[in-house]
């Protein structure tokens, strides 16, 4: 046995030598001593992917994905004729002969830019699907109603909505003719049977009001608050003259300093929140409390224990503060005394209608004091009148301010758009330069919400039915 392996050791040697000639084909590459593959136990996933050859799998995908790119799709799927065409068509653009020099020149200004050519797509595999630009949030909702309407439809059932929009068409109110013309009459106009106007409808009309609405077939009145706009604002606002894009310098500053006005509000609300949550600093731990926490229950109980001398002067101050609460009792009533003596002096001419006010000595009554108020009274009088006027003047001011302004119409609150200003160093000094910014969408959607059109909305979230159930791996839970 030693010497078979000494004997095969040999011929190992001998044949990886440069010179040596083998009576295989040299093509054969396995027939090779020397190149051997390596025998690996591939029962593992990681010697498997390691020493597996897939070169050949990768050229037939990247075969197939050429053919996709070039036809459009596997030529072993399409027919002969189909392939024969595609080649003759090919062949006629090679064959074509070349045009004269004057049609080459009107034809080089219409040929497109190679820089276009270089942009078009020269695969004929369409590009993915984007799925979050076709998400909604209801899809299967809208799906399911979009279904339900195809079906009532195809029986011939015809929504309310749809139904109510047909019997509120609009009605050529003409004037009937009082008398008609004779049958015999040769100047009489002829009857359009195709007009618009049909004889149904003359007579739905004309019909008795009462008929109609007992028949339920009387349009309902248009109510005339729908007529009524819900905001005096236009419905296209001209913007500033600061911000148009060749602007006069005092109207650009005046616009900059409005931006700037905003700005500092909201740097002072993003202020006074931090205030709001900041930590107390008497609520800070310090080294004096932490302290008094640590020595908390050390004392001894002896010394904690109060002693009697400690507890006559404690109940002695307890009882101090009675006696001086029962002795300050006469005068609090002595000034609610002289307060409601006040209020009987400041009393209207009219206080005296009722006749228990009235006085029992009608000469007491001539010298009272109220009398000779008169002049105080009317000045008083006056002054409430002119204090109730500019009452009302500012809640007439404050309700036309509040026309302007959006109103409250669902459980968000209206937020201003942020307003359209260029700093001095990005204006464009012609249109040529002048850059598009902004999204006219958005600026109609808040135009609407101002105008009191539409509530104020945010985009629609997905709201997760289930909860989400976080589990430790059994592996992760043996090795912690």
């Amino acid at each position: 046995s030693f010497k078979m392996a000494a004997r095969r050791r040999l011929k190992r040697v001998a044949s990886s030598q440069p010179g040596f000639l083998s009576f295989k084909s040299p093509s054969d590459t396995t027939a090779s001593v020397g190149s051997r593959r390596k025998r690996v136990n591939k029962n593992k996933k990681k010697n498997w992917n390691k020493y597996s050859d897939v070169n050949d799998v990768d050229e037939f995908l990247e075969d197939i994905r050429h053919q996709e790119r070039t036809t459009g799709g596997l030529l072993s799927e399409k027919t002969d004729d189909r392939i024969l065409d595609s080649q003759r068509n090919h062949n006629h653009k090679a064959e074509t002969p070349q045009a004269d020099e004057g049609k080459k020149r009107r034809g080089k200004a219409s040929r497109p830019l190679r820089i276009d050519l270089i942009l078009q797509p020269d695969s004929l595999v369409p590009p993915p699907k984007d799925i979050l630009a076709y998400q909604q949030p209801n899809a299967k909702k809208l799906r399911r109603i979009a279904q339900k309407a195809e079906q009532l439809a195809a029986k011939g059932v015809v929504p309310r909505k749809q139904k109510r929009l047909l019997n509120r068409r609009p009605v050529d109110k003409t004037v009937k003719k009082a008398v008609t013309e004779a049958n015999n009459n040769p100047d009489r106009d002829y009857y359009d049977i195709w007009g618009q106007v049909f004889p149904l409808w003359e007579s739905k009309v004309s019909a008795d009001p009462w008929y109609l609405q007992q028949t339920g077939k009387k349009l309902v009145k248009r109510p005339e608050k729908l007529n009524e706009k819900p905001s005096v604002l236009p419905a296209v606002e001209v913007i500033a003259p600061g911000g148009s894009y060749n602007p006069d310098f005092f109207s650009h500053q005046a616009l900059l300093q409005e931006a700037h006005q905003v700005e500092v509000q909201k740097k002072k609300q993003e202020d006074k929140l931090e205030r709001q949550l900041a930590i107390n600093k008497e609520d800070k731990a310090t080294e004096e409390t932490n302290l008094r926490e640590q020595v908390e229950g050390l004392d001894n109980d002896e010394e904690s224990a109060p002693s009697k001398e400690d507890e006559e002067a404690a109940l002695a101050a307890i009882a101090v503060p009675r006696k001086s609460t029962q002795c300050s009792g006469e005068p609090q009533h002595l000034f609610i005394f002289l307060k409601v003596l006040v209020k009987f002096r400041r009393l209207k001419p009219g206080a005296f209608s009722h006749p228990l006010h009235l006085p029992a000595n009608p000469s007491a009554f001539l010298l009272h004091p109220i009398l000779f108020q008169l002049r105080s009274i009317k000045a008083s009088i006056r002054q409430q009148e002119e204090k109730t006027k500019s009452k009302q003047m500012q809640r007439r001011a404050k309700q036309e301010a509040q026309k302007v302004q959006p109103r409250r119409l669902g459980k968000l609150k209206f937020q201003a758009p942020d307003l359209d200003v260029q700093l001095s160093d990005e204006l464009a000094g012609s249109l040529r330069q002048l850059k598009p910014e902004g999204s006219i969408l958005k600026d109609r959607f808040k135009s609407f919400q101002k105008r009191n059109l539409i509530e104020p909305r945010e985009r629609a979230k997905f709201k997760r039915k289930l909860k989400v159930k976080y589990v430790e791996k059994r592996a992760f839970k043996e090795i912690t």
